[in-house]
């Protein structure tokens, strides 16, 4: 199934928060609030512009399997170097394949300096779901022979 729809489709029927955290704040802090929000990743701002991306996974592999503490070890210091975005009309094929190849299950959308948004790799999964039962809805209607909603 081609998924030509825009990235910025997806942020339309997400929540609008941005939960995010400065790159001098303790690890600790912001596992705190990853949890608080049920996410699973935080935007890293320094002076109102994307600084990265600190994950979960940044958390596991960077803090507690190298023995380090998250109460001592700032954010700056595991957040990935690279920072990966894509804009609001990449596609969510696209996005799939960035994601895949980059191996990050995290993406902030943004337009030109801004951050607009974030989106998941479990975004993008329920959106292609719910895409495909759409369609499936659609063609079973038409061969029923009952007009399109």
């Amino acid at each position: 199934m081609k998924t030509a729809y825009p990235i910025s489709s997806v942020l339309f029927h997400k929540t609008s928060a941005l939960w995010s955290i400065a790159p001098e704040a303790t690890v600790f802090e912001a596992i705190k609030l990853m949890a608080e929000k049920n996410i699973g990743a935080l935007l890293v701002m320094s002076g109102g512009k994307l600084a990265g991306v600190v994950t979960e996974r940044d958390y596991t592999r960077k803090v507690a399997l190298q023995g380090k503490t998250s109460r001592e070890t700032r954010v700056w210091e595991i957040i990935p170097k690279e920072i990966i975005t894509v804009m609001p009309d990449d596609s969510v094929e696209d996005c799939m394949k960035l994601m895949t190849e980059q191996r990050v299950r995290h993406l902030p959308v943004v337009e030109g300096t801004n951050v607009i948004g974030i989106i998941s790799i479990g975004d993008l999964v329920n959106w292609i779901i719910s895409t495909q039962n759409a369609q499936l809805e659609q063609m079973e209607q038409y061969i029923a022979g009952s007009p399109a909603p």
